[in-house]
């Protein structure tokens, strides 16, 4: 049993070191359509972080961390150079490029004892609804659950949950309107 456990976490590392590697950086759909479906493929049947959708867009350069707290629904569109260290996504949600997604943070509470040695605050995963679209360079904060149909403008720190439908922007965000 633990021959296999060790074997499971053997082909995950390696299989994360080829995304890194080489799948991730096979060129941009603009350029070339079929290398998205590579990426799609191998993100959902190798690294079983998806569901495999023909219409998932998944560009070049997406940092997955090591996978473990990632799960991403169907029809979803990744741009490039999204940050995402663990969430909960749903589907049909957009992620525009460069937007990060946080779930651990370091402890701060103590001012006695430097912040470095508080050690961290990990696997609090964000949960993203369903039809969600995100701006470009948005920082998604450890823990905060966004609903269905939300948007968020570009450059905005989503710091707290965010109701569904509701438009919110700025740092921290803040609602800016309702699509309803």
């Amino acid at each position: 049993m633990q021959t296999i456990q060790r074997d499971d976490l053997m082909f995950r590392k390696i299989a994360f070191i080829i995304y890194y590697l080489f799948i991730s950086w096979l060129p941009n759909t603009k350029y070339v359509g079929c290398f998205n479906q590579v990426r799609v493929w191998y993100v959902a049947k190798v690294l079983k972080l998806m569901e495999f959708h023909s219409q998932t867009i998944f560009e070049n350069g997406v940092y997955l961390s090591d996978g473990r707290n990632i799960s991403i629904g169907k029809h979803c569109h990744i741009n490039e150079g999204v940050f995402i260290q663990g969430a909960l996504i749903g589907d049909h949600v957009m992620i525009a490029p460069n937007v990060v997604i946080l779930n651990n943070s370091h402890n701060h509470a103590r001012t006695d004892i430097p912040m470095i040695k508080q050690g961290m605050v990990e696997n609090n995963n964000p949960i993203i609804g369903n039809d969600v679209w995100i701006g470009r360079s948005s920082i998604i904060l450890g823990g905060v659950v966004i609903g269905e149909g939300v948007i968020i403008a570009a450059g905005a720190v989503v710091t707290k949950d965010v109701e569904p439908f509701l438009i919110v922007g700025g740092v921290p965000a803040k609602v800016i309107s309702s699509r309803i």
